[in-house]
């Protein structure tokens, strides 16, 4: 998968004063750096004084007919497994150019180098291995946590974004090891391709706890620490190590968590959200793009937030992380933390949450219904009270998958809640498409064309009696990028529930929805305009909450300048 760090040794080059490239390599040096390669696209005199004279055809291209070329092999692969390593390969040898395609074709390319591909790259990522990407620290070596920082962050170059994995929860796939810092190089790709972040100011993490993959342990080309999950106190201060030394060595740098466990994403946050500037995608990114939805779901149905009733099935990390912010925006409301608590159901494993329920988690008990509420509701003997039943009595106008069961939004379940809402909101999540709750096909005719719905993985567009239905697409990708980017410009100490809410309403405020069929999210196709207006939405919070360090006297110039351009830069032999 692309990358965007750089491992290139220090002498190769570095970062002029205007901004260009001094060149110290020469010859194929130049060609093998991808940071600074241009491939056909070097001038004359570029070659010429770094050494190229006699390694290139003669004929001197634009970046636009190198994108073209790379474009039409691109199409000739035949799945989009090839198609990953196609850019990956790509990004190894020009990064500049890789990034530049990506951009021109982010709709396209983002469920190739991004989810939903990453996962089935993740899972060969042993028997796959290409160049290695971002700084792989082992929880039985903790002593090279600085060194490795050290090597795998780009010499001279401050980091603004370090995204980080344990990868026990890969996706809905599961843990996968070592292979998990893939999904944080697709993430930071997401980033550049999205926000414009630097690529030489992103850095990809790996925290090799060991793994309880059995494939994986028995596999004699794993990679990654052959070894049990490390769990408990070592586990804790490992994460506190990284932490300290990474904010030691980039004081200035945002903390991203990418797919750990409910568990540990929920401590981690819990410990470290007031202390540095952080946040979890699993838990604050997807809700912010749910509540986003919601908003524009609302709007259409001309429904006030705290009337909303909404029903999680999926009690895990990106459930609860769901319910949370929107209890907070309720409470920003006018209501009561209670009160919000109370227009919340979050249906478990094991059913509904019950106060005095099996198995209920710290995080969870807050959502929990008296069981004076539900003692006459339907319940089965061995999984307590089923979705359906919850739907029934409830009668939500939003309802909400985060649960990896395939089907779990049946025909039963949908139409009872099409019976009770005019307009339903619902939202199968779960990713891969075929983990999702529902296919949108079946929630468009199930509700007869009233259905508000957004998937976590794309979908083509559903026809019902004559109109188009456009699927719109619940993807982290367009909150994450313009929440970073917000944040890294005003170097916002932390990240609050209402920096996320402000990413949601300017995402909403992007979509019209006009027409019956219309999407009830921007598409992705916009991303960049869309991260625009996120950061720069994030960026006035931070400023108006008083979390900001920095405060450029024109905002708007201010982020729309910080977003890096995938352009070939000047290059000038040292």
């Amino acid at each position: 998968m692309p990358v965007m760090t750089s491992s290139t040794p220090a002498r190769a080059y570095r970062i002029g004063s205007d901004g260009g490239f001094e060149v110290a390599a020469r010859g194929f040096a130049v060609l093998r750096t991808p940071e600074i390669n241009k491939g056909t696209a070097f001038t004359v005199g570029e070659r010429e004084t770094l050494g190229l004279t006699g390694l290139l055809p003669p004929t001197v291209l634009t970046i636009e007919q190198q994108a073209q070329r790379a474009y039409q092999l691109y199409l000739r692969e035949p799945d989009e497994l090839a198609k990953y390593a196609f850019l990956s390969d790509l990004h190894d040898r020009n990064e500049t150019l890789f990034y530049y395609l990506l951009v021109a074709h982010v709709e396209e390319m983002l469920p190739v180098v991004y989810t939903p591909t990453v996962g089935t790259a993740i899972q060969q990522y042993s028997h796959e291995f290409r160049r290695p990407r971002g700084a792989f620290l082992s929880i039985d070596k903790p002593e090279q946590i600085e060194r490795s920082l050290r090597n795998a962050a780009p010499s001279g170059e401050d980091v603004d974004l370090l995204v980080a994995t344990d990868a026990e929860a890969i996706l809905g796939i599961g843990d996968w090891g070592v292979g998990g810092i893939d999904i944080c190089v697709g993430k930071i790709a997401v980033y550049i391709a999205g926000a414009g972040l630097d690529p030489r100011r992103t850095l990809p993490v790996m925290l090799d706890v060991g793994t309880d993959n059995e494939s994986l342990l028995n596999d004699p080309l794993y990679l990654g620490c052959r070894e049990r999950r490390v769990r408990g106190e070592r586990y804790k201060r490992f994460v506190h190590q990284y932490i300290e030394t990474a904010l030691r060595l980039f004081p200035n740098a945002l903390f991203h968590w990418e797919d750990f466990s409910a568990v540990n994403a929920r401590w981690i946050i819990n410990e470290y959200r007031s202390k540095l500037c952080t946040f979890n995608d699993d838990v604050q990114g997807t809700a912010g793009v749910v509540l986003s939805a919601i908003l524009v779901g609302q709007r259409i149905a001309n429904t006030r937030l705290r009337d909303l009733r909404v029903v999680i099935f999926g009690g895990g990390t990106a459930g609860c992380g769901i319910a949370d912010l929107l209890r907070s925006e309720l409470v920003s409301e006018g209501l009561s933390q209670s009160e919000a608590a109370a227009r919340i159901w979050l249906v478990g494993r094991h059913g509904l949450i019950v106060e005095g329920g099996r198995n209920i988690r710290e995080h969870q008990a807050v959502y929990a219904r008296s069981a004076a509420e539900v003692a006459t509701w339907q319940r089965d003997s061995e999984c307590g009270i089923m979705l359906e039943e919850v739907v029934r009595q409830v009668h939500p106008t939003a309802l909400i998958g985060t649960s990896a069961v395939s089907g779990a939004f049946n025909e039963a379940v949908v139409r009872e809640m099409a019976r009770g809402a005019p307009r339903p909101i619902i939202l199968p999540l779960s990713n891969p498409n075929s983990l999702a709750e529902a296919l949108p096909s079946d929630l468009v005719a199930w509700t007869e064309g009233r259905g508000l719905i957004a998937t976590g993985s794309p979908f083509k567009p559903v026809l019902y009696n004559s109109v188009c239905y456009t699927i719109g697409q619940a993807n982290n990708a367009i909150l994450f990028p313009g929440l970073g980017l917000g944040t890294i410009v005003t170097r916002a100490r932390a990240i609050t529930d209402s920096m996320f809410g402000a990413a949601a309403r300017a995402i909403a405020a992007l979509v019209e929805a006009k027409h019956l069929g219309d999407a009830i999210l921007p598409p992705v196709s916009a991303l960049r305009e869309v991260s625009e207006q996120v950061a720069i939405a994030v960026a006035k919070q931070a400023l108006a909450e008083g979390s900001a360090q920095v405060a450029p006297p024109d905002l708007e110039s201010a982020v729309r300048s910080a977003m890096w351009q995938p352009a070939y830069r000047p290059l000038r032999a040292v």
